[in-house]
Order: C-alpha cells, then sequence, then structure tokens
C-alpha cells in the first residue's frame, strides 16, 4: 500500500493514543537495534514525552489509505540557549543559535515505506508555517552507510557540528538549513 500526501496528518499535543501510535511505527523503524541502550522504546518514549513537553512541538504522521500508521517525524521550537547548542564540539555559527530555530528530533518510516518519498513529505509537513527561519537535526553519518546524510543534504541541509547527546548516544552530525528555501 502506497500513502498519499493527504494521509499525512500534523497536530500538536501528544495524547495517549497518539503516543501508542508513535511507539508502534518506532519499534517497526528501530528492530533491528532495539537491543542497544539508545534504541530500547522505553528510553525512546522518555525521549518523545520530553519532547512533546517542549515549546513549538508538532508531530506529522503518516497513514496508509487503510489507517495504519507508517511513519511520523516531530520537531520542536530551540532557543539560543537551549541544550540542543551546548553539547556541540565547537560553538555553531550564530546564524543559527541567535533566534529561535526548529529543530526536528525524529524522521521514522517502517522498511516497507522507504524509498518513496513519505519522509520528505512528512518532514515538509512539519515545518510547513513555521515562524522560525532555520531548522536543524542530527543524524548517524553511519546511518544507511552514510545515505541518509546524503538524503538530508538533498533536502538542503549542511553540517554545522557534531554532538554526542548521551554517553549511550552515538556521535551525531548536525545539520542545518535555512526554512525559506
Amino acid at each position: 500500500m502506497t500513502v498519499t500526501e493527504s494521509r499525512i496528518r500534523r497536530q500538536s499535543g501528544l495524547t495517549p493514543d497518539l503516543r501508542a501510535t508513535i511507539a508502534d511505527v518506532y519499534a517497526q523503524v528501530r528492530a533491528d537495534l532495539l537491543d542497544h541502550p539508545n534504541y530500547r522504546v522505553d528510553v525512546f518514549l522518555e525521549r518523545l514525552d520530553r519532547h512533546a513537553a517542549e515549546p513549538g512541538w508538532a508531530v506529522a504522521v503518516a497513514y496508509t489509505s487503510d489507517g495504519a500508521a507508517v511513519g511520523y517525524a516531530y520537531a520542536n521550537t530551540v532557543g539560543p540557549g537551549d541544550r540542543w547548542w551546548k553539547r556541540m564540539t565547537v560553538p555553531v555559527t550564530p546564524r543559527f543559535t541567535a533566534r529561535d530555530t526548529v529543530a526536528v528530533k525524529e524522521i521514522g518510516v517502517i522498511p516497507a515505506q522507504r524509498g518513496v518519498g513519505l519522509a520528505r513529505r512528512m518532514h515538509d509537513a512539519l515545518l510547513d508555517g513555521r515562524a522560525e527561519p532555520y531548522a536543524t537535526l542530527m543524524v548517524n553519518p553511519a546511518a544507511g552507510e552514510g545515505k541518509v546524510m546524503r538524503l538530508y543534504e538533498g533536502w538542503g541541509y549542511r553540517e554545522i557540528g557534531a554532538v554526542q547527546p548521551s554517553p549511550e548516544a552515538p556521535w551525531l552530525v548536525c545539520m542545518g538549513r535555512s526554512l525559506r528555501v
């Protein structure tokens, strides 16, 4: 089954049903990594709850025509003094850190729906109409043997720093781009 753009729903506020839907999709997306401490579902849900309580949180969820959730993307606003910036290995250019920026925290698509542009459509729906001038995200440069990072570069993101969000997490590349592309 394919997913059409009209089946991507954006909303703010994390309800118990939405939380369960995202957790189910997450478990399918990360099935091969769930035994790693950073990728366990309970650890992900702790992050999701924390992120959903932050300013500007919104999510885009993709559904098949029969209503099955097959992907999600969520983001929130990070301000100039946010810990998002403080963990960088080198200071990030003030262009990104001097004002509110939207941070894309997660994008996940179940394996059967990958390669059809769904991640990009959810990403674009999530960021459409945001007031922040810039978007950032973090990516494991080894994900998909570098394919995921190259995908984000194709969306206009460029490397702006590196970070290890927690001792259990891999080193990530922080990427940024203008929302006015």
